[in-house]
């Protein structure tokens, strides 16, 4: 079994953390200054120089594990835990590479054009991969459960794995935007309504992948889930909707540490197998959390904005996501090599 040091682990962090950082600054700027027109800014260097700093951590994290000379061969038998983030260094080098030549010839993206740009989509993949590098090194070695310190460092390198992704996502995202549907009669088909209710199915599965994944392999520590989406729910807004109300954030966030409180309060009295309790909490998770953030809506602006089809529709497409998202990640086997 290959194992890391904390010291590869949190150095690993903190480069990861520097290049997450710097995606959420140049989203900001983006955000908040349209006639930004420049590849040159300082976001930009915040994200480059972060590229440069994950990838010279890695060059370090390898040295005692490859002969004088690399080989593909040598490259390949590597962990899964460096093999990930070296892949996503990869893709940052490629897309990296690109983006400042696409920006060169075809000028700076724009709202859509930002989340469909190969160079970007390059870019997200390869930050995530990199991010999530520090919770599979811990993942090789021998600990069942997760202390107060590597705790830490699991939830921090979850969030940056997945706050790009939802950064990503916005256009198909619940979080961060416009919670409530627009109030027209009828909906159409193809309609701002209908991407909300993408959202919500998407932002569904993105909030519930990452702890259900985290407890394959140990116990979820306390606080832990709700503190994420807080997290996220919160940095999504900052980002792309702080001159609104926060009133979808915060709903979102309360909501997370309720249901996590009576979660564990709950299994404090019922013994059932975890596949039962996982899907459960897939099933009845998601439906509570957008059952809240729609009902605060409805006080706070007079209306949901969805008529009762939408509505009962859209919270049971969410329990059904959670459940599937659950029964599928939960159901994946590790193959034999």
């Amino acid at each position: 079994m290959t194992t890391f040091s904390a010291r590869e682990r949190w150095v690993l962090l903190i480069a990861s953390a520097w290049l997450v950082i710097g995606l959420q600054l140049d989203a900001y700027a983006h955000a908040t200054t349209p006639e930004l027109e420049t590849f040159w800014t300082p976001w930009h260097g915040v994200l480059y120089s972060g590229i440069a700093a994950s990838g010279f951590t890695l060059l370090w994290i390898m040295r005692s594990r490859l002969p004088g000379i690399p080989t593909y061969a040598s490259v390949l038998a590597l962990p899964n835990a460096l093999r990930l983030p070296l892949a996503g260094m990869a893709f940052l080098l490629v897309g990296g590479g690109v983006d400042t030549l696409w920006h060169n010839i075809w000028g700076i993206e724009r709202d859509m054009e930002i989340f469909v740009s190969p160079s970007h989509e390059f870019i997200i993949l390869g930050m995530v991969l990199v991010a999530m590098g520090p919770a599979l090194m811990l993942a090789t070695g021998p600990e069942r459960t997760l202390g107060l310190r590597n705790a830490l460092l699991v939830g921090v390198s979850t969030l940056f794995t997945v706050l790009p992704v939802h950064i990503y996502t916005l256009h198909a995202s619940s979080i961060g935007f416009r919670q409530l549907g627009s109030g027209q009669e009828p909906i159409p088909v193809f309609s701002p309504d209908a991407q909300l209710i993408h959202g919500y199915v998407v932002s569904t599965v993105l909030l519930l992948l990452p702890f259900i994944v985290i407890g394959r392999r140990w116990p979820l520590p306390i606080g832990l889930p709700s503190t994420l989406v807080a997290i996220v729910a919160v940095l999504m807004h900052l980002m792309f909707d702080s001159r609104d109300d926060w009133w979808p954030a915060l709903t979102l966030a309360a909501a997370s540490f309720a249901i996590e409180l009576a979660w564990r309060l709950a299994l404090l009295f019922v013994t059932w197998p975890a596949n039962v309790r996982w899907v459960l909490f897939g099933l009845l998770t998601p439906p509570v959390v957008w059952g809240a953030v729609l009902l605060v809506g409805k006080i706070q602006e007079g209306s949901t904005g969805f008529n009762v089809h939408i509505l009962t529709g859209l919270l049971t497409l969410t329990a059904l996501t959670g459940a599937a998202t659950v029964l599928v990640t939960r159901s994946i086997q590790h193959l034999p090599r």
